[in-house]
């Protein structure tokens, strides 16, 4: 069983308690981020809030509660490439097309549930990992296109990924993008740009912050030094999490880093980078 009430992401809370209760949920949700887990959780409690038949409430012991908490519920599948594929489908590495037309089939009959299809990976010992273009393959996503884009009543997509790049970019078009905090108590390191990204949130001195972290860059490695400055602005999410400005701020980073794989100068690099942390 999952917490349903998941204190570190209150933010998405209640953005998505507010959507699922006004009928304004999207048809497609892509999750991203180092915590797959949480994602997986946040998507199953969407679906119980979509299908509770009583009050919503986070303790409802409703039939359709009780049956999403123990994963049984007929309505809101796994996808991945060892959940629900057809007895005839005998790939074992990915999302086949077999089980995007065994989706198709299934959602053309009607329900009187709200359907809910969480895509994801499994490792060995069926632990929930992200999307990507080795198991969840263009051929398949491709075939799945137009249920995604025009899907029956009532049906929600969840596609859970670490990195937003890791996903073909018809899905990434088609759906509402989210990063999902990690849950996890791991400390990861920012020893490296704590006092150099300390206080961004205040700064005033755009061009001092621009020249500090443009110089930490080519003293270390860069690709290091903005994991790190991601690393800080995650631990300022565990404590501020009704934050949106640092949600923005993780995504500003992971842009940067994105340029900076696909070898832009890295003062360009930097330079947006601080204009975007700085906004």
């Amino acid at each position: 069983m999952w917490r349903t009430k998941l204190k570190t992401q209150s933010f998405l809370d209640k953005y998505f308690q507010t959507a699922a209760a006004n009928g304004n949920l999207a048809h497609c949700i892509l999750f991203y981020g180092s915590d797959l887990k949480a994602q997986y959780n946040l998507a199953l409690e969407i679906a119980r809030l979509l299908n509770c038949s009583a009050d919503k409430s986070e303790n409802c012991q409703c039939l359709n509660c009780r049956w999403i908490r123990e994963n049984k519920h007929p309505a809101v599948l796994t996808v991945s490439k060892v959940d629900n594929k057809p007895l005839s489908d005998t790939s074992k590495t990915v999302i086949s097309i077999e089980q995007a037309r065994m989706i198709k089939n299934d959602l053309a009959v009607t329900s009187d549930y709200h359907r809910v299809l969480i895509f994801c990976d499994k490792d060995k010992d069926n632990n929930v990992c992200g999307l990507n273009e080795n198991n969840f393959q263009a051929e398949t996503a491709n075939a799945l296109l137009k249920t995604f884009e025009e899907p029956p009543a009532d049906t929600a997509f969840f596609f859970l990924t670490k990195d937003k790049s890791d996903m073909i970019s018809t899905i990434i078009s088609r759906a509402q993008s989210f990063f999902v905090p990690s849950q996890n108590d791991e400390e990861h390191d920012y020893s490296l740009v704590k006092n150099v990204i300390d206080g961004y949130l205040e700064c005033d001195d755009v061009l001092g912050l621009y020249e500090r972290i443009l110089a930490l860059a080519k003293e270390n490695d860069p690709q290091e030094a903005l994991t790190q400055i991601q690393n800080y602005i995650a631990a300022l999410l565990r404590v501020n999490t009704n934050s949106f400005k640092l949600v923005r701020d993780f995504k500003t980073v992971e842009t940067a880093k994105k340029q900076l794989a696909l070898n832009m100068n890295l003062q360009t690099v930097v330079e947006n980078l601080v204009f975007g942390l700085t906004d």
